[in-house]
C-alpha cells in the first residue's frame, strides 16, 4: 500500500507529533510506502518560506529526499475536474488543493493520510486514514 501525505500530516511530522511518527514508522515497517503529492510539497514549502522557518524548511527538504514526490499529470487534472463538478453539484465544494490531493490519490490508488477527514469525506472511493489519532 502507498500512503499519500496531506499537508497537515507533513506538518505533524515537522512538529514532531509522536502519534503521527509512530504510525508512519509502523507503515514503513510493514512494507508500505509514503509519497507526497506535488501540491502538498508546494503548500508545505510556501508556508515555511513565508514564515521564514529556515530550520524547519531544511528538515522538510531532508525528509522529502527520502520519499517520492508524486507528479500531477493530465489524468489527475481530469479527475480533479470531475471531483470539483461532483462536489459543486452536491453543494459541498472544497479547496482546489484538496481536490488535487484527492484526485492524485484516486488516480494512483493511494490512501490519503490526513487529519482533515471532513474535507474529503464526500469524495467517492477515496481511502482515508488519520495518523494523528
Amino acid at each position: 500500500m502507498i500512503y499519500a501525505l496531506d499537508t497537515n500530516t507533513v506538518t505533524f511530522f515537522l512538529k514532531e507529533n509522536k502519534q503521527a511518527r509512530q504510525n508512519a514508522e509502523m507503515a514503513l515497517d510493514a512494507g508500505h510506502e509514503l509519497t507526497i503529492p506535488r501540491i502538498v510539497d508546494y503548500e508545505v514549502q510556501r508556508g515555511l518560506v513565508a514564515k521564514r522557518m529556515d530550520r524547519k524548511l531544511r528538515e522538510y527538504i531532508s525528509f522529502r529526499a527520502t520519499i517520492e514526490v508524486g507528479s500531477i499529470d493530465d489524468e489527475v487534472w481530469q479527475k480533479a475536474v470531475d471531483i470539483y463538478a461532483s462536489l459543486s453539484q452536491q453543494g459541498k465544494p472544497i479547496g482546489d488543493g484538496d481536490i488535487l490531493v484527492a484526485a492524485f490519490c484516486l488516480v494512483n490508488n493511494y490512501t490519503l493520510v490526513t487529519d482533515n477527514t471532513r474535507h474529503f469525506e464526500d469524495i467517492e472511493g477515496l481511502a482515508i486514514v488519520n495518523w494523528k489519532e
